[in-house]
């Protein structure tokens, strides 16, 4: 009777995959500052030392809600790199220059931006610590922007190991990735963007979402693209993009076409230098990787996770004093990362 209490106690801590799954066959791939950022602001948790950790916790708790309701068998978290908007600056110089003069996220707990961006790089660094102890894999390269890393893996998974992915964040610009393999699940909307979705909010298949966001500009990236553009106007100029696959020559030449028909034409070819610009600091199908950023990467997806170390886990979990964000933590450690530790082993 109790060799088998601990057989079921076991189980409940180490549960098995399904035979039918491996690692590659339904992979996470979360953009990890974008899922931070938004906790940090949001979440004004303090622990019994009076320290802030809304980010920290934040992160740990969506992390199990994704793993637990998504049921991945891999799951990669990605961060910018240092110097990442480096290459994409030198295409377009303005490109992310508002990141720089950030404005406070919360008075409530902070008194100054100085105060709030120590607070950000603690529970950053912190929050490794944690990851470190799950069967997840961390991936951050110098010089390069996670979108990129997210990209390449979200195609490369795809083509090479039949994986189904979903993107986990709130940037717009990984929709232009979105087929029938692929989906993006925007935290702030709640919402899997599939291809039918895509079409039914933006009037647009997600091959095309490149063009329309070339054309509209980004706001959070500081990417302008042309005024008075939105939705609307854009599938009135060209009708097509809602029914086949388009290119950014074929934007030019039907404008070459109707050049007299209406003012936005000869804007957009005046604009063109731009447009072409703006299209590959934003075109995700291509990468901004080099040869051995992508033999790294390739390496990588066959990588194991990091090993599965519940009890160093609680360890940093104690030492935190976090106690009320999740009140049974073996439970939780066990419902949200059990299975996935199998699958990489």
């Amino acid at each position: 009777m109790n060799e088998n209490l601990l057989r079921i106690f076991n189980e409940l801590e180490n549960p098995s995959p399904p035979i039918n799954l491996n690692k590659h066959s339904r992979v996470m791939l979360i953009d990890g500052m974008n899922l931070f950022l938004r906790n940090f602001a949001v979440i004004n948790y303090i622990n019994s030392d009076g320290s802030h950790i809304g980010g920290l916790t934040g992160f740990i708790r969506s992390l199990g809600y994704l793993i637990k309701s998504n049921n991945p068998t891999s799951v990669y978290i990605i961060f910018d790199g240092i110097g990442s908007s480096v290459n994409r600056r030198n295409l377009v110089p303005e490109y992310k220059s508002n990141r720089n003069n950030s404005k406070i996220t919360n008075w409530d707990v902070f008194d100054n931006l100085d105060e709030e961006n120590e607070s950000k790089f603690n529970q950053m660094s912190r929050l490794i610590h944690y990851l470190r102890c799950l069967p997840v894999k961390i991936i951050s390269k110098d010089k390069i922007e996670a979108d990129d890393i997210i990209a390449y893996l979200a195609t490369t998974l795809h083509k090479d190991k039949n994986s189904k992915v979903t993107i986990i964040s709130s940037d717009q610009d990984f929709l232009q990735l979105v087929n029938t393999d692929i989906n993006v699940y925007r935290p702030i909307e709640k919402k899997f963007y599939n291809p039918i979705l895509v079409k039914d909010k933006f009037g647009i298949p997600p091959e095309n979402f490149i063009l329309y966001k070339t054309l509209v500009g980004d706001n959070s990236d500081v990417v302008k693209g042309l005024r008075g553009m939105g939705k609307k106007r854009i599938l009135k100029l060209f009708p097509d993009l809602s029914k086949k696959k388009m290119s950014l020559d074929d934007i030019f030449e039907i404008s070459e076409i109707n050049l007299k028909k209406n003012k936005a034409y000869p804007q957009i070819l005046f604009e063109r230098n731009n447009l072409e610009k703006y299209y590959k600091i934003m075109d995700l199908s291509n990468p901004l990787l080099d040869e051995k950023d992508k033999e790294d990467l390739d390496f990588f997806i066959d990588a194991r996770s990091f090993n599965y170390k519940p009890k160093e886990f609680i360890k940093l979990y104690n030492e935190d004093n976090i106690s009320n964000p999740i009140r049974d933590i073996h439970l939780w450690l066990s419902e949200c990362f059990g299975v996935l530790a199998g699958f990489n082993k």
